[in-house]
């Protein structure tokens, strides 16, 4: 659940206690039946259709007509020694893409979800941005409809380069070029690994709550060491350093994870209070794929280990990177957001490109679902130059804040 990894940190003891070893052998003997059972009677009731229907039921509140196709991005990077999937043959893999209708000459922006999400969370903002925009949502190897291979990575470099080229094949596959990027936290980092090795063909870079900015070096807070030195400290770490996930859970509660990701989504995003909560059917509706993205095979959720240690901090730290910045870059931030908007402040002094930081009242770390009208304001004011090149009007919309 594109949860913020501090919030995954802390709950990761909670959920160890929901899950034990009988589980998990249930699941993965679930998994093995899948072929054989119907969806009922499955200890997972989930699978790559149920995905598919799922995601087609949360967009039928989309008014804005889409296509939904799955890209072949074949079986791994040209040259790469690392594979999508670990296998001697050659079989093609996909990216799960949706594509909104918009008008002729209209910029294209492509949005990238973040840690256990997928294209469907942006649900609430597609007809908004399609009115500006050509906007295509993807879910990213691993994730969503997208293709699960097993993940193979073992090292930050060969992770980072799992989802940067995997993206690029899309790219390739897809022939987009000059297009405005957008992604939400650990689609933010990735975002901005891609357009960091491929600046030529991103014309703005969009930030929104991004992960990976701080290093564990620099930047661990004295609260954290002294909590990382206690037993439960230790116990949580361990926990991270064995790829445990929630979704682990999920799929250990076999046919009450349904019930367990339903309470998650009715808690997480009625969280502020500002008239744009959830209605009762949409809550339905995001919980069911919610649900269904989360307990299928596990593949992209590995990731996190080797991207970021405990506590959050990446093992890779785009502030570092800052100085290498060619693309234009909005950061845009929830006022209630745990991600630190400090960071991006940090590395905007050594970056030699435009740069702005934007936030957005009454809303978290999922800022484009809790206040979805500042939140397409602050996107529109980040693009204004592709939206309306001719107007001279540089003033922020009302309501956001830049810092």
């Amino acid at each position: 659940m594109s949860i913020g990894l501090r919030r995954l940190s802390n709950s990761l003891v909670k959920m160890a206690e929901q899950i034990n070893s009988s589980a998990a052998d249930n699941t993965a003997a679930g998994a093995k039946r899948w072929s054989f059972w119907p969806s009922s009677l499955r200890w997972i009731p989930t699978s790559t259709d149920h995905i598919i229907a799922a995601e087609k039921r949360l967009l039928s509140l989309v008014r804005t007509p889409y296509t939904q196709e799955q890209v072949n991005i074949g079986s791994g990077p040209p040259g790469s020694k690392v594979r999508w999937f670990r296998s001697v043959s050659n079989e093609p893999r996909f990216i799960n893409t949706v594509t909104f209708d918009s008008k002729e000459g209209s910029p294209t922006l492509v949005m990238v979800h973040g840690y256990g999400a997928s294209q469907g969370f942006f649900f609430r903002n597609f007809d908004a941005l399609a009115k500006h925009f050509k906007v295509i949502a993807i879910d990213q190897l691993g994730w969503g409809g997208s293709s699960r291979p097993d993940f193979t990575c073992k090292s930050t470099e060969e992770t980072e380069n799992w989802f940067i080229d995997s993206f690029e094949e899309w790219r390739k596959a897809k022939n987009l070029s000059n297009f405005i990027l957008l992604g939400h936290s650990f689609g933010g980092y990735v975002a901005a690994k891609y357009a960091l090795k491929h600046p030529e063909h991103v014309q703005q870079l969009i930030l929104v709550g991004p992960a990976g900015f701080t290093s564990q070096t620099e930047h661990m807070s004295e609260r954290m060491t002294q909590f990382r030195a206690t037993w439960k400290g230790a116990v949580l770490n361990h926990l991270w350093e064995s790829n445990f996930t929630p979704m682990k859970v999920i799929r250990g509660l076999g046919p009450w994870g349904p019930d367990l990701v339903r309470k998650y989504t009715n808690a997480r995003f009625t969280a502020y209070s500002n008239g744009d909560d959830l209605t009762e059917e949409s809550s339905r509706l995001l919980s069911d794929y919610v649900y269904h993205t989360l307990a299928a095979k596990p593949s992209g959720e590995l990731c996190l280990k080797y991207i970021f240690s405990f506590g959050a901090f990446a093992k890779s730290p785009l502030l570092y990177r800052a100085p290498d910045w060619k693309v234009p870059t909005a950061f845009i931030y929830g006022h209630e957001d745990w991600m630190n908007y400090q960071g991006a402040q940090q590395a905007r002094k050594n970056m030699k490109v435009p740069c702005e930081i934007i936030r957005v009242p009454q809303a978290g770390h999922f800022v484009f679902m809790e206040n979805t009208s500042a939140f397409h304001s602050a996107v529109l004011y980040a693009c204004r130059r592709f939206i309306s090149p001719q107007k001279d009007d540089d003033s922020l919309p009302e309501g956001l804040v830049s810092v």
